[in-house]
């Protein structure tokens, strides 16, 4: 059985009430449903959630509810293996079908797309070194030349053994798409602190599907991006 677990608990500090938010007029979580319903990969798509406002939502939107998330689990020191972790242990104790493997779509992915979660799945099986995949993208620009600012106000580098560098000789780096993390149960119980532990394949996503969302500027600019996106793709 393959599952897609979205984790949407109720206590987001920076954006009140985030998870069930409108974006572009519609519950942001629902954009994440729709893509793990639309892609045709999963036994079950589920929200995991501490929250009774949240989990009728996601009912609504077409999403299962088969507990709520403990509050040991949901607190802001939660972390994405928590989450799968509490799922698997879940299934093993009251689920009728074996766990084959899960996918892990963040609730505030209003860009995540079907065809990448199917890519996301050709990953995992085709590397079984790693015990996972998960969306990534390019930075924009080399983080070998990131700046900061000094306690006297002036900028400097944080790497200064680059500053002579090419751009095009520094090696090329990738951020966390914030889209979704394919794993497999055996894979969840080898690890201690991060999925990273069993090893994480990446599946590559274009920057221009990629917004993390942690304040209301983040939030304003992806929708910005994403009213973008949908008239490049009408015309």
């Amino acid at each position: 059985m393959r599952v897609a677990v979205i984790p949407a608990r109720g206590g987001s500090k920076r954006i009140p009430r985030k998870n069930i938010k409108e974006f572009c007029g519609r519950p942001i979580l629902a954009y994440s449903i729709e893509a793990a319903l639309a892609s045709g990969l999963f036994d079950k798509v589920i929200v995991s959630t501490d929250d009774q406002e949240i989990a009728e939502v996601a009912k609504r939107l077409g999403a299962a509810i088969p507990f709520i998330r403990p509050a040991e689990v949901a607190d802001d020191f939660a972390t994405i293996l928590d989450v799968l972790r509490h799922t698997v242990d879940w299934y093993r104790s009251y689920g009728q079908d074996e766990v084959e493997s899960l996918c892990l779509i963040y609730a505030t992915a209003p860009f995540v797309r079907a065809v990448d979660l199917q890519r996301g799945l050709e990953k995992l099986e085709a590397t079984p070194e790693c015990g996972s995949s998960m969306s990534v993208a390019k930075f924009t620009y080399p983080i070998q030349r990131a700046l900061r600012v000094t306690p006297a106000g002036a900028l400097d580098m944080i790497s200064k053994e680059y500053v002579t560098t090419r751009s095009q000789d520094l090696e090329e780096a990738y951020m966390d798409a914030a889209q979704f993390i394919w794993s497999t149960p055996g894979a969840i119980d080898k690890c201690k602190t991060s999925l990273l532990d069993a090893g994480i394949a990446p599946v590559e996503v274009p920057i221009y599907y990629v917004q993390d969302i942690d304040t209301m500027e983040d939030w304003e600019r992806a929708e910005l991006l994403f009213q973008a996106n949908l008239l490049r793709l009408e015309k």
